[in-house]
């Protein structure tokens, strides 16, 4: 009897001990799928997904109640500024005031009920919120490629942090040849500012070329002049190699008469939030160093 209950007591021991391990080995099976399949589908992301994924990171690290708030333009800075919109009406955000940076900007921001004013009513900001077109390791950014860079960069440099927003795509070792660096001149003579802007030493090289079309894009996409919101005309410089001295180029390109502003922002980036296949990371103040 005794034999008979010890051996029944080991087949029980034996059954529970297979148990544990095939529940362990099922276990690790499926965390290991779930996390391949969670990698999988970062990987897939679209480029509006990444957009949206650092636009309402933004908002959620950088904006409080009672802020003033800079309002970036373009495809990212869309997702901001809906951001905005969408934590104010669940009242998670209370007496914010924001300033945007183009007329597509007002417009998304009216129609979200965001509270606004202009430069004249506030001249410091607490936070501007903006993408870029290119950014290189010293988080020196190339914007314009909306339009917009004349209203940007006068909301940008009055903030006491300017937050840029992108995807990895944007990142770049040199500014130059990843997207071509705007320039907003005014129309009296326009083909004499173009000519002097091409022939600048610190830009040597680049190709002048007037945006045409929509003022949104630098695509040449009509047979018209493109018109910012100020009024004036866009040059954009297109690179086949980096630009040696940015600050440099920044300095001559403002120095040009007739020349109203250009697309470089260089000292004037607190931090950036990147998107990509491995997720999110930031750069700069709280972050970490330039990878790229």
């Amino acid at each position: 009897v005794n034999l008979i209950s010890a051996e029944k007591t080991m087949n029980c021991s034996r059954r529970f001990a297979l148990s544990c391990i095939i529940s362990t080995v099922a276990a690790f099976t499926v965390n290991k799928y779930m996390s391949k399949r969670s990698l999988c589908m970062q990987s897939t992301l679209t480029q509006d997904e990444l957009k949206k994924m650092v636009g309402y990171k933004a908002v959620d690290d950088y904006v409080r109640s009672g802020m003033v708030v800079g309002l970036g333009t373009g495809s990212t800075a869309y997702f901001a500024v809906e951001r905005v919109g969408q934590k104010l009406k669940s009242g998670e955000l209370k007496d914010i005031i924001c300033i945007p940076t183009s007329e597509r900007t007002k417009e998304q921001a009216l129609n979200l009920g965001i509270p606004l004013v202009t430069l004249n009513e506030r001249s410091r900001l607490d936070v501007s919120i903006d993408g870029a077109d290119d950014v290189d390791p010293d988080l020196c950014l190339v914007k314009g490629g909306g339009g917009a860079l004349l209203r940007e960069k006068m909301v940008e440099v009055v903030s006491d942090k300017f937050i840029c927003i992108v995807d990895e795509s944007k990142l770049s070792k040199g500014l130059g040849p990843g997207f071509p660096l705007p320039v907003e001149i005014t129309p009296f003579c326009y083909e004499h500012t173009r000519k002097l802007v091409e022939s600048l030493p610190s830009v040597k090289g680049c190709k002048a070329v007037l945006r045409m079309g929509n003022v949104s894009n630098n695509k040449n996409d009509g047979p018209n002049i493109a018109v910012t919101d100020n009024g004036n005309y866009i040059v954009d410089l297109f690179f086949t190699e980096p630009i040696k001295d940015v600050a440099l180029a920044a300095k001559e390109l403002k120095a040009t008469v007739g020349v109203v502003d250009h697309g470089i922002f260089a000292g004037m980036t607190t931090a950036v939030i990147v998107a990509g296949k491995d997720g999110v990371r930031v750069a700069g103040e709280g972050g970490d160093k330039p990878w790229w």
